[in-house]
């Protein structure tokens, strides 16, 4: 039966440490947050990063705009945080509704701002290899293979998803950390077989029941970073838990594995932009 990686329990350890570490800073880390419209789950997530703040000793401020916000608005919004010097990280919930560009949203954060790390200039400085912001999911799923002393150096890992957010950051991060990656989607010919050659397993697609238990590898590491709703309306990930974790050396639930430690990297990535503002 495989052990279970608590992200939960490790989030909390890594806000704990930020903490410490702010308040050896001149001034407080302050990150801004903007959400459009009135989707709950993206209300649920600002809260959450609202409650981290404060937990974490940040200053934090709150844009919530109306959904029918026109593009202008919205940059120009982000402008203005742009020019303070008071303001360490800016953050827009996705997704906005669909008038909006997010591409042209993201990219109108000023990059030593942009602590979610979607920038193209930080995404170019992540891919060659350079310090700076690095993708708060992918992030923290290095964070805790670390703190469960899974050795990541040679393994075989295999990344299940391919979005700009957590697919391809996430291999180049396992590539980073000496992994043999390999990346699957919806086009790989057989994707059982591919999962299968995994001595890491990293599930982000969005599909309920996606990873069965055949497709692991005996004792094989597995995260599941997706977070779905299945027919009964009950929080789960891509892995069909109960079934792969007799087969997994390790695992992470959905809830409490990798959503608690995407919001601790935040946090870390907010410290780091204010010690990089001199505070």
């Amino acid at each position: 039966m495989a052990t279970i990686i608590d992200g939960k329990a490790l989030a909390a350890k890594v806000k704990e440490e930020v903490a410490q570490k702010a308040l050896a800073l001149s001034a407080k880390p302050a990150l801004a947050v903007i959400i459009v419209g009135d989707n709950p789950a993206s209300r649920v997530y600002v809260n959450g990063k609202k409650k981290d703040c404060g937990e974490c000793g940040f200053y934090s401020e709150e844009y919530a705009l109306p959904a029918e916000v026109t593009q202008k608005q919205l940059l120009d919004l982000i402008a203005q945080l742009n020019e303070r010097e008071d303001m360490d990280g800016i953050l827009v919930q996705l997704p906005l509704p669909k008038h909006l560009d997010e591409r042209e949203v993201l990219r109108a954060i000023r990059p030593d701002k942009d602590v979610d790390c979607f920038h193209p200039y930080n995404v170019g400085k992540l891919m060659i290899g350079e310090n700076g912001f690095v993708p708060c999911t992918p992030y923290g799923v290095v964070r805790m293979l670390k703190e469960y002393n899974i050795d990541i150096r040679g393994k075989h890992c295999v990344v299940v998803g391919r979005s700009n957010i957590v697919g391809k950051p996430q291999a180049i991060l396992m590539l980073r950390e000496d992994a043999t990656v390999t990346i699957c989607h919806s086009r790989t010919p057989d994707l059982a077989a591919e999962c299968r050659r995994a001595d890491i397993l990293i599930a982000a697609v969005g599909r309920v029941g996606l990873i069965t238990a055949d497709m692991v590898k005996e004792g094989a590491v597995v995260i599941d970073v997706a977070m779905n709703r299945n027919e009964q309306g009950k929080l789960c990930g891509d892995v069909c838990y109960e079934e792969v974790a007799e087969k997994a050396s390790y695992i992470t639930p959905v809830p409490g594995g990798v959503g608690p430690m995407t919001r601790a990297m935040l946090m870390e990535n907010t410290l780091y932009a204010a010690i990089q503002h001199g505070k």
